[in-house]
């Protein structure tokens, strides 16, 4: 088993910026990426980054490209999301989640709000 804790959502104006973290814990070793996903009000939940455990390997959804960070501290088996610029469109519900080989969610966090304001 994989625990995912996050923190860092919250509410800010278009144009701000929030820093989201996701401290892992257990069974690390199994991990193979780290993503983040986000579910908008009376949208699917989509993936928004995800970067590999090992090598550090990142993807980013077209709509976050140049905006969105995503890194990774081993020593610390955390992973974080800086999002810049952001915009009323990014509100959402932002879920961590530990994902498998195949690039699947086996675990998930139980999710933080951002909420950006026009």
């Amino acid at each position: 088993q994989v625990q995912l804790v996050e923190s860092g959502g919250g509410l800010v104006q278009a144009g701000g910026s929030l820093r989201l973290s996701c401290a892992a814990s257990g069974r690390t070793l199994t991990i193979w990426a780290m993503g983040w996903f986000r579910q908008g009000p009376g949208k699917e939940r989509e993936i928004v980054a995800r970067v590999t455990w090992s090598g550090g390997t990142t993807y980013y959804a077209d709509s976050v490209k140049g905006r969105f960070t995503i890194s990774r501290d081993n020593a610390k088996n955390t992973v974080y999301l800086q999002m810049n610029s952001l915009k009323p469109e990014d509100t959402a519900v932002y879920y961590c989640a530990a994902l498998n080989r195949r690039g699947k969610p086996d675990y998930w966090g139980q999710g933080t709000q951002v909420t950006v304001s026009s």
